[in-house]
């Protein structure tokens, strides 16, 4: 089978992808949310989770390990502290977070790319951590840099992606202490989408917001977002040195943070969808006031990757109800809170792009766009519990996403959508097929999925008899091959190459 479509096939595919990619051909920048947020958590029940997290917070407290500046801002700003253990008084951390904003612009180079966080808007962001890749043709395997650059060009050429994201996959063929200089410039270069900085270590963020310097400005990184991070807290209830590092080095640079517990219920958080909102939201609150107490008015977001556990294996499981009841649950808790939300994705423990890796992500993308999200990372590529990154999962994962697109419009009620001159010209007993108004409309009119098989049987037998996932491979190397870089100020280019080498030289290899 040849890895490139036939050129009368691939001439129909680009004209839908420039139909579906916007004027000019541009992706959409983000979702415009025009349906309304589907609450399964009433506000009498908030109110008691609140309630129980304002218990939480005064009676348990939580860790923040290894960083005594971080325990002096506490004590400062009024909090009990013994020794690494800090507890809150009742409303302390409501009141820290009202200066932070409740929508912010993240800044792309491109500044068509930029995208809104917050508000009824939803950013798509790509697998985000992967220690390993895969695909049909080589199988699982440690991510390489190749492979990384590879990840930020097929988010790029994506139209329903929004974002470049962050750690796409580990390119563990690089030194662990100076593989964040290839992997910030990948997204500058071969992207001129939104990015993320590194977190790892405090010196790397700093070294992540230099290079944002240099491709934005100095003054323009001061006062504006054109970075976002990913925060974790060690839960239950701890904060390390390492993300307490990269906090405070991009809230000080005015950059956004996303404060995001990492739960699987039932081993680290209590087996109940209450309790475990009760904890999530009680980490959430003390990082995202921490980043205000650094900086007021820093964006920050509030976040939760939450999902559960088998309770036979203690192996992770995704798509499950639990996960998209606290899913959904959280982001009425940060709405009432007035931050931004980060949850979801297209999450799944299937070891290949099969039915259960759809099944799972599925039901999970589809919760985050019903739950009112407003970033959500791992929106495409995400397989084996976030342990790989997938060539084929990644091109299935991003059909999907144009499907929310659509969703998220909702129903357009106008003259043209009652379609009253069509019903007249056509009557009882004719067909729609030749009326005007379906000619005006049917390259719109329907979603038109670029890895589905919508043929006869007769038809897909003499195509191969291919499968959802051959299909993603070869249009993951179909997109490969056609890629097109977007155009990078030559001088910006010199001088981050230059910053990467110099920095580079001064300190030796690690792999810690």
């Amino acid at each position: 089978m040849s890895d490139a479509a036939p050129s009368g096939r691939r001439g129909r595919s680009a004209r839908r992808e420039r139909r579906q990619a916007g004027p000019a051909g541009l992706a959409i920048p983000y979702i415009s949310r025009n349906i309304p947020n589907f609450d399964i958590l009433s506000d009498e029940g908030a109110e008691r989770i609140e309630a129980n997290t304002d218990r939480i917070l005064a009676e348990i407290g939580l860790e923040f390990r290894d960083d005594p500046e971080v325990i002096g801002i506490w004590k400062e700003a009024g909090a009990e502290v013994d020794g690494e253990r800090v507890r809150f008084p009742k409303g302390m951390l409501q009141e820290l977070v009202k200066t932070a904003p409740s929508q912010f612009t993240q800044h792309a180079r491109n500044p068509a790319r930029n995208v809104e966080i917050g508000g009824n808007n939803l950013v798509f962001a790509p697998v985000y951590g992967p220690p390993f890749v895969t695909d049909l043709d080589k199988g699982r395997r440690y991510g390489t840099i190749e492979d990384f650059r590879n990840f930020v060009k097929l988010a790029y050429m994506s139209p329903w992606m929004h974002h470049s994201g962050g750690t796409v996959c580990e390119p563990v063929d690089l030194p662990v202490n100076k593989r964040h200089f290839d992997m910030v410039y990948s997204h500058i270069k071969y992207s001129d989408k939104p990015f993320m900085g590194s977190v790892t270590a405090p010196e790397r963020a700093e070294d992540s917001v230099k290079m944002a310097q240099i491709t934005f400005g100095e003054d323009f990184v001061d006062q504006n977002c054109v970075m976002i991070q990913l925060i974790n807290a060690n839960s239950p209830l701890v904060f390390d040195a390492t993300m307490l590092g990269a906090l405070k080095v991009y809230a000080k640079h005015n950059q956004a943070c996303i404060v995001s517990p990492f739960i699987l219920a039932g081993a680290m958080s209590p087996v109940t969808v209450a309790g475990t909102l009760s904890q999530v939201l009680a980490e959430a609150l003390a990082g995202c006031a921490l980043t205000q107490l650094i900086r007021p008015g820093a964006p920050v977001v509030f976040g939760a990757f939450v999902s559960s556990i088998s309770m036979q294996s203690g192996a992770p499981t995704f798509g499950s109800p639990e996960g998209s009841l606290l899913l959904n649950g959280a982001a009425k808790l940060a709405r009432r809170l007035n931050l931004p939300f980060r949850s979801g994705g297209s999450f799944t423990a299937s070891k290949s792009p099969d039915a259960q890796s759809a099944q799972e992500s599925a039901q999970t993308i589809l919760a985050t766009l019903q739950s009112g999200v407003n970033f959500c990372l791992h929106a495409a590529g995400w397989l084996e519990g976030g342990l790989c990154s997938s060539y084929e999962k990644f091109v299935m994962d991003a059909d999907q996403l144009g499907m929310m697109h659509v969703l998220a419009k909702g129903i357009e009620i106008s003259d043209e959508t009652l379609a009253m001159d069509a019903l007249q010209e056509v009557g009882p007993g004719g067909h729609f097929l030749g009326a005007a108004h379906t000619q005006r409309n049917f390259e719109s009119a329907f979603f038109r999925s670029s890895i589905a098989d919508n043929n006869s049987y007769e038809q897909w037998l003499a195509d191969g008899q291919l499968d959802a996932a051959q299909r993603a491979n070869a249009r993951w190397k179909e997109q490969l091959a056609g890629y097109t870089g977007p155009e990078l100020d030559p001088g910006i280019d010199e001088a981050l190459l230059a910053f990467m080498t110099e920095r580079k030289a001064s300190f030796p290899d690690s792999n810690v």
